[in-house]
């Protein structure tokens, strides 16, 4: 009888655990959004979708997060949101080589 408990409850632990885990997940995806040109901090930082500058993009800049190749990707600059690849800001530095 002990048995079909320890089953039970490892079977429950283990359902526990990846619910949690994915949980963490949709969060995360959940709070990154793309970020708008109009936002206060992206006006101050004269952010736009599509680069100004020849050669200097957001997928180039040392702020950027993610894997190379997604069009919208986090950024330190913009905490919980998600920038343009393609995109350009005034805090732009180029990544080191």
């Amino acid at each position: 009888m002990s048995n079909i408990n320890r089953r039970k409850f490892l079977k429950f632990s283990a359902g526990g655990l990846v619910g949690v885990t994915l949980g963490g997940v949709s969060l995360r995806v959940a709070a990154e959004e793309r970020l708008s040109e109009d936002d206060v901090t992206a006006k101050a930082l004269k952010y736009v979708h599509k680069t100004p500058v020849e050669g200097a993009v957001c997928a180039n800049c040392m702020q950027i997060k993610g894997a190379d190749g997604e069009a919208w990707r986090g950024c330190n600059i913009f905490p919980g949101k998600l920038v343009n690849a393609n995109g350009w800001c005034a805090a732009w530095m180029k990544k080191p080589a």
